[in-house]
């Protein structure tokens, strides 16, 4: 079953939810910080596959997408590369659209609070 199937599938209750990797606690909570970064980020539009997100709607995204495929996922870093930035269809990368118009890869949107997280910390 391809990558998106099996996301739709999950939504609609039709198959269970996977067994997660074994994200020890302290990834799992830089995972929820990098979701809860985008849920906060109001001056972001967020582009997947060419069409525009709300801050919301790309957190509640990424966080389907991490339990519908997450399971192989052990890092933070990993969730980055492989959950929240490209299209597991298209393998198009998605980006992060500021206000001015300037537009940056997702990746390094994420990729920046999480070296700016791991600063602070």
């Amino acid at each position: 079953m391809n990558p998106r199937r099996r996301v739709l599938c999950w939504a609609m209750g039709m198959l269970p939810a996977p067994a997660l990797a074994a994200v020890s606690p302290a990834e799992q909570v830089r995972i929820d910080r990098l979701i809860e970064y985008v849920r906060s980020r109001h001056d972001v539009i967020f582009v997947r596959n060419g069409s525009d997100y709300s801050c919301e709607d790309a957190a509640d995204f990424m966080r389907g997408k991490m339990k519908a495929m997450g399971g192989h996922i052990s890092t933070a870093q990993q969730f980055i590369d492989e959950i929240a930035t490209k299209s597991s269809m298209t393998g198009q990368p998605y980006t992060a659209r500021f206000a001015d118009g300037k537009t940056v890869p997702l990746a390094q949107f994420l990729g920046d609070e999480l070296k700016r997280m791991d600063r602070k910390h």
